[in-house]
């Protein structure tokens, strides 16, 4: 019995050691594919080109849409609700009659007291039904102005210096996928919340086909700043030394070696950066060279 119980953990070890050695062969194989038979020493890279490109930099932020006029109507008296005259879809004019009270009085007859809006537009919503309670503090409709729609935000103090009034932004909304709206910067706050460290800003956007409707979750995507024509490259591709020196690595004449270029940088966002001095358009540099010193030998992949 002990030797039956011997041989099947022989079989079992002889089994795990195969496997394992198997392992090993599948996980170096991919790397010899790509490296071939590139000494230690070389490393293995990749070059992009330096080339003009238009770079923005932009900012994301995400609010909620509301028209830009909005009116809840209360009644002026005690009552009960005797009529709405408009349901919700409604246009409206400013002083039409939206709902009839009737006074709530024991003994008295009165003419019916009209609850009338306050700005045109559509009735957005009716809250109650004939019959109900009211007093002069039950809101009876919410009337919208949706010919413009407004989106507040809060942007971090540290762009507030990008900001200006009158600023382009592109408003997006998940209800309307591939649909863009033109928004301007309409109002920036005077002050910065001292617990968020942020600013509160509202954009306005036309609305006049009435795609956007109130309470749509809404994101605005702020340009910032904008260069045309930059001569630019990754942003990973350039490094900076602890004296703040920007440099980028290039190949050498006959591509084996990395050799440091130090360049003066411009304009940049998170993708790319300007380079103002040291390269010329159509330039070779590594792309992320990491690890790669001046002098370093190098194989182009």
């Amino acid at each position: 019995m002990k030797k039956k119980t011997i041989k099947r953990l022989n079989y079992v070890l002889v089994g795990i050691i195969i496997l394992v050695c198997i392992g090993l062969w599948m996980r170096r194989d991919p790397a010899e594919k790509i490296l071939g038979n590139v000494p230690m020493d070389v490393f293995v890279v990749q070059t992009e080109r330096v080339q003009p490109r238009d770079l923005k930099r932009q900012l994301l932020m995400s609010g909620n849409v509301k028209a830009l006029e909005e009116a809840t109507l209360y009644p002026r008296v005690n009552g009960k609700l005797l009529k709405n005259l408009l349901k919700e879809g409604d246009a409206v004019k400013r002083n039409q009659t939206v709902s009839l009270i009737e006074r709530d009085e024991v003994g008295a007859v009165y003419e019916p007291v009209v609850v009338p809006s306050t700005i045109t537009g559509v009735v957005g919503r009716v809250y109650l039904d004939p019959g109900e309670n009211v007093t002069t503090t039950t809101p009876v409709a919410l009337v919208v102005n949706q010919s413009t729609v407004r989106i507040e935000v809060d942007i971090p103090e540290r762009y507030i210096g990008d900001l200006h009034k009158g600023q382009s932004a592109v408003l997006r909304v998940d209800a309307l996928p591939g649909k863009d709206f033109e928004a301007k910067l309409n109002i920036l706050s005077p002050v910065v919340d001292s617990m968020s460290r942020a600013m509160a800003v509202e954009f306005v956007a036309d609305n006049p086909k009435a795609l956007l409707k109130s309470g749509m979750f809404a994101k605005v995507d702020i340009s910032l700043a904008e260069k045309k024509n930059a001569l630019s490259v990754s942003k990973k591709s350039v490094y900076t030394d602890e004296a703040g020196q920007a440099y980028v690595f290039v190949p050498s004449s006959d591509k084996k070696q990395a050799m440091r270029q130090n360049v003066k940088t411009g304009f940049e966002n998170n993708d790319y950066v300007e380079i103002t001095d040291g390269l010329s358009s159509g330039d070779e540099v590594l792309a992320f060279a990491y690890g790669v010193k001046d002098g370093s030998k190098i194989e182009i992949k």
